[in-house]
């Protein structure tokens, strides 16, 4: 699960690396400015913001793949950059689907959606220990239901 996550992360991380860059340049061939700023600040911005944004997916990807070779869950500072990844994912859908249309809205939900599976089917911290009971041997456990109180009857019964 999370190594198919890391694939489909990736493939957002140069997407999105992708779209700012073909942003900055149409930003820097066609001159625009907005509100005063130079046509140069606007397209180092959209490089900058996409260069973030992909680095912050690769790192993401990374943590995924660490998790699934290892069948652990990320510490807590990856689960709160996977959550973020995944906050992130949906608010570009929520984005997409008006600009875009329903398809990225799908593939950014799924991709959300895989984030979240991922952050739930590994618990944190890893399996929790397992407590040796303080009662006797000879009372019920939890969970033997019947079978526990037909047993704890026969051994007094002897």
């Amino acid at each position: 699960m999370a190594a198919i996550t890391a694939a489909l992360v990736i493939g957002g991380a140069v997407v999105l690396g992708t779209v700012h860059l073909v942003l900055g340049m149409a930003a820097d061939r066609q001159q625009m400015s907005v509100a005063g700023i130079s046509p140069a600040t606007m397209s180092v911005s959209a490089w900058s913001a996409g260069a973030v944004l992909a680095a912050f997916l690769l790192l993401c990807a990374a943590l995924l793949l660490r998790t699934a070779l290892t069948d652990r869950s990320p510490a807590r500072l990856g689960r709160a950059l996977l959550t973020g990844a995944a906050v992130l994912h949906a608010a570009l859908a929520a984005l997409a689907v008006g600009l875009v249309g329903w398809g990225a809205f799908a593939a950014l939900i799924a991709v959300f959606v895989l984030l979240m599976l991922t952050l739930t089917l590994y618990p944190p911290g890893g399996a929790a220990p397992r407590r040796t009971p303080s009662v006797p041997a000879s009372d019920p456990q939890v969970g033997q239901g019947d079978a526990g109180l037909r047993e704890q009857a026969a051994q007094q019964r002897q």
